[in-house]
């Protein structure tokens, strides 16, 4: 029996086409979107059908289970990450990764071979449903994979003596996700945020500065555009009506895709898409739409049209996060590649290339050695005012997840 997981969209999905002097992204490239058709939600079983399928319902894995770890002996780690997730150089080397191995003796076998959270965990199910290594020590997935894999029981507890950086320098807006208190489990690699983004000249000049304006501005009818991520998509127009993403209910969740119903009807919304929704941005044909950070940011170098706003009522951000599978063979070297990543040089470096959100404190400072631009964009560093509009869609129970997940997708045609 096959196990679906919910939408996969994948928000982190700029690609670096042409390199700055510090290898910095200097105009916007695109990497393929895999994403998992409307089907792709839970089957209606729930917990149910998931046992079905061999897998625990969520909160029954055993949690933790931990191989002979062979760290010292081995001087090596394994670690599988999206395409485009990590620095390189002019000669295609990995410069941070490098610098880990030169410092500490521990080899790095670098594997972009996630493309799809859905794809990704259907490579690594079996073996962890049956308590086997998947041949890797650490992984990079999006949050709601993370928050399954966890209480699932299929993740190792972190040992907080071996992350010291990553204690100290864990930016607060991370610091605690209802899915892992306190990251006991997950450390994140970048933040993603969802902010508004227009074309001042599409616009005729006019600010686009809230949710509404996209559903109700008559004068953008038709060039508007959202996402195909639910919980970005629902969790902006969820904070326009008042409610917080965190807390919401089904009846404010029912008010949400109502509100945006409407705008589908009259036409308001051209579209709800993946990342290529940058193009017709650049171009004009949309005016405004609902957008990832990284890609608003590379859209800008060229562009100076396009501009960001993050509207008064809030924004939504999730995290693509690294946790350590059970049975990894090298647990430690695994949490050392961790904390290095938590220090402020080797995390401006990867902030500088990827232009996501950095979710390290203290990163500045070497961040404008390298680009002084990216150090001020507060899309990639936030500062106080900007952190504290920042909002976590909440952790679904399953079967909430398949019925928001269809309604969304009956709404927004995917």
């Amino acid at each position: 029996m096959e196990s679906h997981e919910p939408d996969s969209t994948h928000p982190a999905r700029a690609a670096a086409a042409h390199r700055g002097p510090h290898g910095v992204r200097a105009a916007p490239g695109r990497r393929a979107v895999l994403r998992t058709a409307g089907g792709g939600l839970l089957a209606a079983g729930g917990l149910g059908a998931l046992s079905a399928c061999g897998i625990p319902a969520a909160g029954k894995g055993a949690g933790g289970i931990a191989a002979d770890d062979r760290s010292a002996e081995e001087k090596r780690v394994t670690f599988s990450n999206w395409t485009e997730y990590m620095d390189v150089d002019k000669k295609k080397r990995r410069p941070t990764l490098d610098a880990f191995t030169r410092r500490t003796g521990i080899k790095v076998k670098y594997t972009e071979d996630i493309n799809d959270n859905n794809e990704f965990f259907g490579k690594v199910k079996p073996q962890l449903a049956a308590g086997q290594d998947t041949g890797r020590d650490l992984i990079c997935v999006t949050d709601w994979l993370a928050a399954r894999l966890i209480r699932f029981g299929w993740v190792q507890k972190l040992d907080p003596a071996r992350l010291p950086h990553a204690y100290a320098n864990l930016s607060a807006q991370f610091r605690s996700p209802d899915w892992d208190p306190g990251r006991a489990y997950s450390y994140p690699w970048t933040g993603i945020s969802a902010v508004i983004a227009y074309n001042k000249k599409a616009t005729g000049g006019e600010r686009i500065t809230s949710v509404s304006q996209l559903l109700d501005e008559p004068e953008l009818k038709g060039r508007v555009g959202f996402l195909s991520e639910m919980r970005d998509t629902m969790g902006m127009v969820l904070l326009d009506l008042g409610k917080d993403p965190a807390k919401f209910t089904d009846d404010d969740f029912d008010a949400a895709v109502a509100r945006l119903q409407k705008a589908v009807d009259n036409k308001q919304i051209r579209r709800f898409t993946g990342n290529d929704y940058t193009a017709d941005l650049d171009k004009g044909d949309l005016a405004a739409c609902v957008a990832w950070a990284g890609d608003v940011v590379q859209l800008k170098l060229a562009n100076p049209d396009i501009e960001f706003v993050v509207p008064e009522s809030g924004y939504i951000t999730s995290t693509d996060n690294l946790l350590i599978p059970n049975k990894a063979r090298h647990k430690r070297n695994a949490e050392r590649l961790i904390d290095y990543y938590y220090e402020p040089g080797p995390a401006a470096r990867l902030a500088a290339y990827i232009n996501y959100v950095c979710p390290v404190d203290g990163v500045r400072g070497e961040l404008a050695k390298l680009d002084p631009e990216a150090a001020a964009n507060p899309l990639i560093l936030p500062d106080r005012a900007m952190a504290a509009r920042s909002h976590a869609f909440r952790s679904l129970a399953p079967e909430e997840e398949a019925a928001y997940e269809r309604k969304f997708a009956r709404l927004s045609g995917s």
